[in-house]
């Protein structure tokens, strides 16, 4: 009795808005990640009534009224509604002020649940055993055939495939479980701006646009996952967006699963070791064809690890920093993000006349911390008024690699730099 009393108070008005209304009074709903544990089910178990309450409120939500929901996952914030129901996903697309082709990826709690999603009679390969295996749940993203009787098409944008994951956010996990729905769901953004790590981005994001957020605290990967497409006959692993998942597991998991002098599949990864012109222009995972990630002033990525195209030459970076400063109005607020041991921040001390604002990405040794801090670097200095972005370039090894395509994505220009 205590639970549903409580739940009748922390749904309140919400329940008895309609769905004509042209805002919501979003509420942002506390919900304790520590007090959630999963059975050997995958089905959760709860430490405190309080959790139960914001989830089950959540999952009126998503079930009943058929709204979006804010939720934390290990990766980014979510945008999420219930995967099956056509009328419900489609209020992410008006949500974000997403293209209708640009696809979904769909989150479930349980392998039991990921079994009902696809085609009758489908068999894991080998490779998609060992992924799920060694990442499930986890910051990787599968493309499976797409079950047209289940998964309608606005979730996949038409194509013959859908991406699947498994989030392993104990928050993103169980309210999949207790809404028992599998939940389409992008990040919970304004579509093109960067993905949100926390919930007062979300906030200041889509306040007013959504009812609920629930705030689970600090996403702890920072960027979006890995995608990875497995549905080749040549047996290969293409990676089509690279995440929270590195390239090197990838390829470590599958080594210590193929034995015996069986052939390992190869990580391939798209733009890198393959192009597909094709898939560009009618994407099956997000993040391949639109403008992503950037805030709502320019940035700017200063390559000083990178070779500059044919007949461009380095200059130095203390001069391009005068430069900025010489022909932007004066004195400009300049945002930069670096790994903390840069040699960018003993320039910017010897540059004077600007106003600068500092976001260190962690040590260059520790790519994924660069990827956790990313995100809300983008985010802190716009809210902070910066006029424009600088972002130094790091090796695109390990998570790296995921970080520096975010950072081409957002970079309105490209700049080559050398410290001397």
């Amino acid at each position: 009795m205590f639970i549903f009393k409580a739940l009748r108070q922390a749904c309140g008005s919400l329940f008895g808005r309609t769905m004509g209304d042209p805002a919501f009074a979003t509420q942002v709903l506390k919900c304790d990640p520590a007090g959630i544990t999963f059975s050997p089910l995958g089905q959760p178990i709860f430490a405190s009534p309080d959790t139960i309450v914001v989830l089950k409120t959540a999952a009126h939500q998503l079930n009943t009224v058929h709204r979006t929901v804010v939720f934390p996952t290990e990766t980014v914030y979510g945008l999420g509604a219930v995967a099956t129901n056509a009328e419900a996903a489609a209020k992410i697309f008006t949500t974000k002020g997403r293209p209708a082709d640009n696809p979904l990826i769909v989150h479930v709690s349980s392998l039991e649940m990921l079994e009902t999603l696809l085609p009758p009679g489908y068999e894991y390969t080998k490779a998609y055993r060992a992924l799920i295996k060694h990442f499930w749940p986890g910051a990787l993203t599968l493309l499976f055939p797409r079950n047209s009787d289940i998964i309608p098409n606005i979730i996949t944008a038409g194509q013959a495939s859908v991406a699947i994951r498994m989030p392993s956010h104990p928050v993103a996990r169980a309210l999949i479980a207790v809404s028992n729905s599998p939940l389409a769901a992008p990040s919970a953004n304004t579509s093109g701006k960067p993905s949100p790590t926390k919930a007062e981005h979300v906030a200041r994001d889509l306040s007013g646009k959504v009812p609920i957020i629930i705030d689970g605290g600090a996403c702890g990967v920072g960027l979006e996952s890995t995608v990875v497409d497995g549905l080749h006959e040549d047996g290969n692993i293409r990676v089509l967006r690279p995440g929270g998942i590195t390239v090197e597991q990838i390829r470590q998991a599958l080594e210590e699963e193929y034995q015996g002098g069986e052939s390992v599949p190869k990580v391939l990864v798209h733009k890198r070791d393959y192009q597909d012109e094709e898939m560009e222009a009618a994407p099956t995972t997000p993040g391949m064809k639109y403008v992503h990630y950037s805030p709502s002033v320019p940035v700017t990525l200063l390559s000083t690890l990178s070779n500059p195209p044919s007949g461009t030459t380095r200059q130095p970076v203390r001069s391009f920093l005068r430069q900025i400063s010489a022909t932007r109005p004066h004195p400009p607020k300049i945002g930069v993000l670096a790994p903390s041991d840069s040699g960018i921040w003993k320039e910017i001390v010897a540059c004077e006349g600007p106003s600068w604002h500092r976001f260190a990405l962690g040590p260059i040794s520790n790519p994924s911390l660069s990827a956790k801090r990313l995100f809300d670097g983008l985010l802190t200095l716009e809210a902070e008024g910066v006029d424009f972005i600088l972002i130094e370039e790091i090796a695109e090894t390990h998570e790296g690699l995921a970080v520096m395509n975010r950072v081409r994505k957002a970079a309105g220009e490209t700049v080559w730099l050398d410290y001397v």
